[in-house]
């Protein structure tokens, strides 16, 4: 038996299907677009401090503007508040600092559930005011 056809017809072959292949494109070749931050057209100020009074009903006044009632103990609204607050300020590259200013008749549960709510929002930068008088 010849050898010589057989390998003739191998490297036929060979070129054969090298030639009709279609090249596979590189994933690095495939056009992507990843999301991206959008830049502000205007500049917005941030405020660098949130100011939490705590009335002497219980009232939680962040920067002038009452959240959730006295007797709630939860705060919802001043959690959501102040998780925003944060967000922004990491955007901005600032930290998130949080002032809290209680009267001096608040009950101590109340200045807790206040801090409790901080720190579910995940800010670490609170400071406690001086006593305020009403």
């Amino acid at each position: 038996m010849q050898m010589g056809p057989m390998i003739d017809m191998v490297f036929l072959l060979l070129v054969f299907f090298m030639v009709s292949a279609k090249p596979i494109t590189p994933e690095s070749d495939i056009p992507m677009g990843l999301p991206g931050q959008v830049s502000q057209e205007e500049s917005v100020d941030i405020p660098d401090e949130a100011r939490v009074v705590i009335e002497t009903d219980g009232q939680v006044v962040l920067n002038e503007q009452q959240l959730d009632t006295p007797g709630s103990s939860s705060l919802p609204e001043l959690r959501s508040v102040l998780d925003r607050f944060r967000k922004s300020a990491e955007n901005a590259g600032a930290d998130a600092l949080v002032t809290v200013a209680p009267f001096d008749t608040v009950p101590h549960q109340r200045l807790v559930d206040v801090l409790n709510a901080c720190a579910e929002a995940g800010i670490t930068g609170v400071t406690l005011a001086g006593a305020t008088d009403e």
